[in-house]
């Protein structure tokens, strides 16, 4: 695979993004994770799963200069794949740790939410879904999933913000469950995934099904709509103009 790097530690399984600079999400990204998810959902030798990031970003989000450049069916067509790829995440029958070993803004962010745990290093990354702050929206299935981490209330607190956090600020308002030093992150990652592993797997499967079933369907339900509300946004006079101001080296 050309932008996931696939690593095994007996029964865990890391799955590295290593796309450019930043590691932002495009088309070919979005296939790689999903052809991994699928090959290891019946690898019984696989039991649980670590996320994570290669250089000093998780992943900066969706790749916003080869949107931008889309039509907008196409741009339409591209988030369905990419929120049914945090949907998958989110349901995933086996353990997922988010391993935010960098920043994770916008749909970065939004993967790391779709884990069971996020560690996150210590230092100077940040993490938030930062949408607003260049005028964009999010899709139903984040607010869904970062309402469930953290709350309605805080949800509404820091999606409207619009800021990044820092690993102390992440913590505080639960966006992740624990900090490590950087250095350490890997067998901490590793530490928690065996931990996991270790449970009986059908009845961790069926009892996080029962957990984040009821959020799953609301996700499912609303976000045809709030992809066609942010394609909307995305194509208007005055989110176009912030985001030809938005350069991303990668």
């Amino acid at each position: 695979m050309s932008h996931l790097e696939i690593e095994r530690h007996a029964e865990v399984v890391t799955l590295a993004l290593r796309r450019g600079k930043v590691n932002a999400i495009d088309e070919e990204l979005i296939r790689e994770l999903r052809a991994a998810l699928d090959e290891l959902v019946v690898d019984r030798q696989a039991r649980a799963l670590i996320l994570t990031g290669r250089g000093p970003f998780f992943s900066f989000g969706l790749d916003v200069p080869a949107i931008y450049a889309l039509p907008e069916e196409a741009c339409s067509r591209f988030l369905a794949d990419f929120t049914a790829l945090y949907t998958r995440l989110y349901t995933y029958p086996k353990p997922i740790i988010a391993a935010v070993n960098g920043h994770a803004a916008g749909g970065g962010c939004m993967l790391a939410l779709a884990g069971d745990r996020r560690i996150m290093a210590a230092g100077r990354a940040r993490i938030g879904l930062n949408e607003i702050a260049f005028g964009a929206s999010v899709f139903a299935g984040s607010v869904e999933m970062l309402a469930a981490c953290v709350g309605q209330r805080r949800a509404e607190t820091l999606l409207m913000s619009g800021a990044l956090h820092d690993a102390a600020a992440a913590l505080d308002a639960g966006l992740v469950d624990r900090l490590v030093e950087p250095e350490a992150l890997p067998e901490a990652c590793l530490e928690e995934a065996r931990g996991l592993a270790a449970r009986q797997p059908n009845a961790y499967a069926g009892l996080k099904r029962l957990l984040r079933g009821p959020v799953a369907e609301r996700m499912r339900r609303r976000e045809e709509d709030s992809i066609r509300d942010f394609v909307q946004i995305w194509y208007s006079a005055e989110t176009r103009e912030a985001l030809r101001e938005i350069e991303i080296r990668d």
